[in-house]
């Protein structure tokens, strides 16, 4: 890496730094490679620590680098594509879904799932967590809310835990008729439990798929999909259906 004058850039510096930084990222660094520190980074540049970090935090958010606990500021593997569309008239766990189960449980939803499925505050539902995992990296971990009226006399719940619970209770829900979906995606940060799975660190910038399954009585289930931000770009179809792809790094 080479140095630079920023004294005089007209944009904010951090993103001019991050420009110089991505341009050095392809010409000296491989895939994995660790960065230097941010004290020397920082000097190196002629910039000050917080500049520095507003620009490898946007670089992180494009995907250009990962932080990796134990490890530091590593340069970014070629990103995998990862399909979210599914079909319309598709439940969760179909065998060409991508996802695998982990387990189920009872649990209070928070508020804005509570505000989807209609439930009573305090209601207890059916969580199922699921993983997805493409070319061996850890991409999206899911919560998959089912309120015990989706699938009364659901017995799934005495299953032993783990994926044979999770697919139990999946079992139970594609008995009923799926009349249709619908899906939303915006940007947050991930909470603790889902940064450790995927190998992030809490509060690092994800992408949240929620979607909501309705049958005639109304919504059946809720899923709450989170993939990692920095190897997702997405692209919408004709259908309005969303995928989430990741080798190329330019606008669709």
């Amino acid at each position: 890496m080479g140095t630079t004058q920023l004294e005089s850039v007209p944009e904010p510096k951090y993103w001019h730094l991050k420009t110089v930084l991505s341009e050095a990222l392809d010409q000296d660094f491989a895939v994995g490679e660790v960065l230097p520190n941010e004290r020397e980074l920082a000097a190196r540049f002629g910039v000050a620590r917080a500049t520095l970090r507003q620009a490898l935090e946007q670089l992180e958010l494009e995907g250009r680098l990962q932080r990796r606990r134990g490890v530091g500021t590593t340069v970014a593997p070629p990103r995998v594509g990862v399909d979210v569309g599914g079909a319309r008239h598709s439940w969760p766990g179909e065998s060409t879904d991508g996802w695998e189960p982990v387990d189920a449980a009872e649990a209070v939803p928070g508020a804005a799932v509570l505000g989807l499925l209609g439930t009573a505050p305090g209601e207890l539902v059916l969580a199922v967590r699921r993983t997805r995992v493409e070319q061996g990296q850890s991409v999206a971990a899911e919560l998959l809310y089912v309120p015990a009226a989706s699938v009364p006399g659901l017995s799934a719940i005495d299953v032993p835990a783990g994926p044979a619970r999770a697919r139990a209770v999946m079992r139970e829900l594609q008995r009923l008729v799926l009349d249709g979906q619908d899906r939303s995606v915006e940007l947050g940060s991930a909470r603790a439990d889902d940064a450790k799975e995927l190998d992030r660190l809490p509060g690092a910038p994800v992408l949240l798929v929620t979607t909501r399954y309705f049958t005639a009585a109304g919504t059946a289930a809720v899923s709450v999909a989170t993939y990692r931000a920095d190897t997702c770009r997405l692209t919408f179809g004709d259908s309005g259906d969303v995928q989430i792809t990741h080798d190329a790094r330019v606008a669709s």
